[in-house]
């Protein structure tokens, strides 16, 4: 019985990348319990963000599209489980995957114009999404609530609602737990499928796009279907992220998607490591948990308003000067972002570990009289 988890500590042991992703795994599952209120809360929108970013990564980063619309499929996934959730009364085991597969379709339509252009261009036509989105969800009362905004559904499933927490004996999970669980779960299915996805034929095709898009056409790759296939993932992930945030902020408005909504995803992808598993997730902590920490520590900082002195800096505007110069660093220094620089850290700590055979340095040997 013993040689069981033995010999299964040693295999991970052979392989560090899964040492590091149980580790992860067993500290993400234990986190809510360490942590108070406010940064669990904090942890639901790093969560939340990770899983919207992961979908823009398939495109932008793995794909190579350029996309400044991500904020209109968050707001239809927002709206579409907000109107099946609270108007048709539907559970979230619907309107969870139904956000996402509305946002899919949408997606479908985007991709078909935006396979005539690239670059610049087809950024300039995401743009374009976002607004009219924006106008949409203002004049359509009946899904969106108009420019006031509306309310949205809390999860849950017959007698069963997040509103009122899980109590398993002497285990109980708040509102936000379950909200942060339910993130934890999404995000880990949504890792594990483009992790699948890019070892797999269209996963190869789509870093072929990426690469050289005339190369990949003339070694047979369907150009077409694959943007296609990117911008429909892209969406779908979108749309469950927006559904998500949507709940958790209970009301939302159209003014909320908006540009800038979709250049924090970008800044996101771009930050975290453009076509990395783990990119959307550290970037989230750096795009969404920094503004909460220089918040929860405005008191104790001085350029910050709050702090000793009697004049500083706005928290948002810290960040917004944070977010320029680091992703300036991130771009000239090391573009492929904080993964990146985790790996040439790493490299550097194994050379400094490594023996000179291992270098592949031979000491010359000299002959003393």
């Amino acid at each position: 019985m013993s040689s069981f988890p033995r010999s299964a500590l040693a295999g991970l042991g052979r392989h560090p990348a899964r040492l590091s992703t149980v580790l992860v795994v067993i500290i993400g599952i234990l986190l809510p319990f360490w942590v108070d209120a406010y940064w669990l809360s904090t942890l639901v929108f790093v969560l939340v963000a990770a899983l919207g970013a992961l979908g823009l990564d398939v495109l932008t980063g793995r794909t190579g599209q350029i996309s400044l619309g991500h904020a209109f499929f968050l707001m239809v996934g927002a709206y579409t489980g907000g109107y099946l959730g609270v108007n048709l009364h539907e559970s979230a085991l619907f309107w969870i995957p139904a956000a996402g597969i509305v946002a899919g379709l949408l997606g479908a339509v985007a991709a078909t114009t935006a396979m005539r252009l690239r670059g610049l261009y087809l950024g300039i036509v995401t743009i374009g999404l976002v607004y009219i989105g924006q106008w949409v969800a203002t004049n359509w009362t009946t899904v969106s609530g108009g420019s006031g905004g509306r309310t949205l559904a809390v999860p849950g499933n017959g007698t069963f609602s997040f509103a009122n927490g899980l109590h398993l004996g002497s285990l109980s999970i708040t509102e936000n737990g379950l909200y942060y669980y339910t993130a934890f779960v999404l995000l880990a299915l949504g890792m594990m499928y483009v992790h699948n996805l890019g070892h797999s034929r269209v996963g190869r095709n789509m870093a072929a796009v990426r690469d050289r898009e005339l190369a990949a056409a003339v070694l047979g790759v369907n150009v077409a279907r694959t943007k296609t296939t990117a911008f429909i993932v892209s969406s779908i992930m979108a749309g469950v992220a927006g559904a998500m945030y949507g709940s958790f902020l209970s009301f939302v408005t159209p003014g909320q998607f908006d540009l800038l909504l979709s250049i924090q995803y970008v800044i996101i992808v771009v930050v975290g490591g453009l076509g990395a598993l783990w990119g959307p997730l550290l970037g989230a902590f750096f795009v969404v948990g920094l503004p909460a920490l220089l918040q929860n520590e405005a008191a104790s900082l001085p350029f910050l308003e709050g702090g000793t002195r009697t004049t500083g800096i706005p928290v948002t505007d810290a960040t917004d000067l944070l977010y320029g110069v680091l992703l300036i660093v991130f771009l000239l220094v090391e573009p492929r972002g904080i993964v990146g620089l985790a790996h040439r850290i790493g490299s550097l700590v194994r050379r400094r570990r490594a023996t000179p055979k291992e270098l592949g340095v031979v000491p010359s040997l000299t002959q003393e009289g």
